[in-house]
């Protein structure tokens, strides 16, 4: 795994350098692009090359993309995101926060899974209805990741932006619940009764999310005041807060509590506490340094990876319908579920449905969505799930990544 972990940190930071000098792309789809274009040549070129072919297969199958990304990077690139997260300007939009990442979530999973079960039936392919629903579940939280990437590259009103973040922050908590609760519904096929599911998802509701929450409060605390008894020596500093998230991320698995929720909000913690005048100062400015590089470096293997793996699904002109028409499912329900919970708000703008089209065309997915496919490895629709997956997925960072900064300009001609 360290080999090919190693192979694809150098090919990232090869295709980083091309990005910057000649495509002048965000950088997280420049990288996916390539690396799109990458597994194109080697696929038409495998006869002739089979040896190298066989490498390069080697090299995605090792590095273990869901371990990677569930396990290792994910606690970094969210910390890292959340560092930079205003905490005053996310409780002014708390309600909307809030909203779109549980009943949002909620709605969102019910119509993708009620639609893609239709179009299975369309398409020919055999997708029970709880597999349909568990992908509902799996694609219905907004990456953090793909949307903080994009987000940096556009000019987007201050408020709206909070109003994406903070969604695609704090959703994954409810997202794992609801995917989790659908997989106990059926335990893939068993039974069980409206109670003990109830109590069951309830359980998971309060360990995952609540528990997420809290236990990243108190890692906020402990880091915050840590770093700041050392703030004369930036060096221990940084290894602190490196500690806090390998360690509290590992922790967090081992006492069932979300660890996604508790690196956002140690991050915001932190992050907001470094911001005030009195803490500014060489720690300070290191750590900044610090988070800013492992953000850039990390999310350029995760989207390099994104895009090699996509060789590892056998084409299927059927999965490709299901696909496309899972793409019209998604942005459909994304729409309804952002435009319901809007409504329940009080709003000051002249037209609010802009507002809602810039939440639909800005709830990108990515990498959490395809490594929570991969979790259903041992199920028979395991293969329809991750594809139609895939589709949506590059479909999400390639064209509404490139065309949401140009939606914003066309809808707030003056920010």
């Amino acid at each position: 795994m360290l080999q090919s972990f190693s192979i694809i940190f150098s090919i990232a930071a090869f295709y980083s350098f091309i990005n910057y000098k000649w495509l002048k792309l965000p950088a997280t789809i420049g990288l996916m692009l390539m690396s799109l274009a990458t597994v194109i040549l080697i696929t038409f070129c495998k006869d002739l090359f089979p040896q190298f072919y066989r490498f390069f297969c080697d090299i995605v199958l090792h590095s273990d993309f869901k371990t990677l990304l569930l396990d290792g990077i994910l606690s970094f690139l969210l910390f890292a995101g959340a560092l930079h997260v205003n905490i005053d300007a996310l409780a002014r939009e708390k309600w909307s926060v809030l909203l779109f990442a549980t009943l949002g979530v909620l709605i969102s999973t019910a119509l993708v899974g009620a639609l893609v079960f239709a179009a299975a039936q369309w398409a020919g392919v055999a997708l029970p209805f709880l597999h349909a629903m568990l992908f509902g579940a799996l694609i219905s939280p907004t990456d953090p990741i793909a949307v903080l990437a994009i987000l940096k590259k556009t000019s987007i009103a201050k408020s709206l932006q909070v109003k994406i973040e903070g969604e695609s922050l704090f959703n994954d908590g409810i997202g794992v619940v609801v995917f989790a609760g659908i997989l106990i519904l059926g335990d893939m096929g068993g039974h069980p009764t409206e109670s003990s599911l109830g109590v069951e998802i309830g359980r998971l509701f309060l360990e995952e999310a609540v528990g997420g929450i809290a236990y990243g409060a108190l890692l906020g605390f402990v880091g915050y005041h840590s770093i700041k008894s050392v703030r004369d020596n930036p060096q221990l500093a940084v290894m602190i807060s490196l500690a806090l998230v390998m360690g509290g991320y590992s922790l967090a698995s081992l006492i069932h509590v979300s660890g996604p929720l508790a690196m956002v909000v140690s991050g915001m913690l932190i992050g907001n506490k470094f911001n005030i005048e009195s803490n500014r100062g060489p720690a300070r400015k290191l750590l900044n340094a610090l988070w800013e590089v492992l953000d850039e470096v990390f999310n350029g293997i995760l989207f390099v990876l994104i895009g090699l793996a996509i060789h590892l699904l056998k084409f299927d002109l059927h999965y490709l319908y299901l696909g496309l028409l899972s793409i019209l499912a998604v942005l459909l329900a994304r729409f309804v579920s952002v435009l319901l919970p809007y409504a329940l708000l009080k709003h000051t703008e002249d037209h609010p449905i802009k507002t809602v089209a810039i939440l639909t065309w800005g709830g990108l997915r990515g990498g959490i969505s395809i490594a929570l496919a991969l979790t259903l490895a041992d199920t028979t629709s395991s293969e329809a799930i991750l594809y139609i997956t895939y589709t949506v997925v590059i479909f999400s960072i390639i064209v509404q990544g490139l065309s949401i900064g140009k939606l914003v300009q066309k809808l707030y001609p003056n920010p």
